[in-house]
């Protein structure tokens, strides 16, 4: 690891101040950051310590909740609010890494991490990521690779926390030389607008809070990840739904996919094959084939489509509180 310089600033302006030098890092939680500094992925010249600042690690509000950056994932799945009216986002939280993991990670840094693709992780591969001329995957070792929105990178993103914020319509909160906010769903960019990085954060920009909506009545939700290693693992592939019944017809509805994408994949067509109908078995199979509409899996990873499918078909069940089959 290199030498670098540690920055404690005591609010958001000396951070943003800092992070306007050389290779300067934002450090939250920590848990990715460290990966990549310790396999040489990254070089910061500083470090900028999120911590030393007060108010980023609150939740509050009576009506919107508005979560700060550095909630940690252990907190998020534990808070009694979060639990009853957005449980699909406690269901995320909860199913992210190992306890000691969750105990430190944050909800910025789970938004924030780099992809986890084993080509982008060799630092001794060029990829297109990291200013190659190529993606290995493409022709590569491509079994936990993109079946939706892939090219020219065929990362899928790690965050199990997105999909299931997405499907509540939540905001973001970036702080940079001014303020900003926007849907969490345009935080994300594909490879095809920006293979370099994967979401719309400047150099100098740091999340400072996500804000979910009112919790209305009528809604149910729930998040079903599977993934290859049960005790801790990323997403093969995972769904957060949103559902606003009427009795067991669905009025409104979000299918939020993660694991297949380079982005968390809202999908309008599941939405579409869901929307005034009654919910069932038949309807939520239907609804999981529609999820992966236009899926260009690669050579290794067709598997994927069936399991995408089938997952957003068991997350609606639990939302809808069916039975599986």
């Amino acid at each position: 690891m290199n030498a670098f310089e540690w920055v404690t600033p005591k609010d958001l302006k000396g951070a943003v101040s800092a992070l306007s030098g050389d290779s300067a890092k934002v450090l939250a939680g920590g848990i990715d950051l460290l990966c990549e500094m310790k396999e040489g992925l990254v070089t910061p010249s500083h470090v900028v310590n999120l911590k030393s600042i007060a108010g980023l690690n609150q939740m509050v509000g009576r009506d919107d909740l508005r979560i700060g950056a550095l909630v940690t994932l252990t907190e998020l799945a534990e808070s009694e609010s979060v639990r009853s009216q957005y449980k699909a986002v406690a269901e995320a939280a909860l199913s992210v890494g190992s306890p000691q993991i969750r105990n430190v990670g944050t909800v910025g840094g789970n938004l924030c991490q780099r992809p986890r693709c084993w080509y982008y992780r060799d630092v001794a591969i060029e990829c297109l990521k990291k200013g190659g001329d190529r993606c290995f995957a493409e022709d590569g070792e491509n079994e936990y690779h993109a079946i939706l929105g892939g090219g020219p990178c065929h990362i899928v993103h790690p965050s199990d926390l997105a999909p299931a914020l997405i499907a509540f319509d939540a905001k973001v909160e970036i702080q940079g030389t001014s303020a900003r906010s926007l849907p969490l769903l345009d935080f994300f960019v594909l490879p095809a607008v920006n293979w370099g990085q994967e979401n719309v954060l400047a150099p100098n920009e740091i999340v400072t809070a996500v804000t979910l909506p009112k919790a209305t009545a009528g809604w149910k939700s729930a998040y079903y990840k599977f993934r290859e290693r049960e005790s801790f693992d990323w997403a093969l592939a995972s769904a957060a739904v949103t559902l606003r019944m009427s009795g067991n017809t669905v009025q409104d509805c979000r299918v939020v996919l993660g694991g297949v994408a380079p982005i968390p994949w809202r999908s309008k067509e599941a939405e579409s094959a869901l929307k005034g109908k009654t919910i069932s078995p038949a309807l939520a199979e239907a609804a999981g084939k529609a999820a992966v509409t236009g899926a260009k899996p690669l050579k290794h990873n067709g598997y994927k489509v069936r399991l995408a499918a089938n997952v957003v078909r068991i997350a609606l069940l639990r939302a809808a509180g069916l039975e599986e089959a």
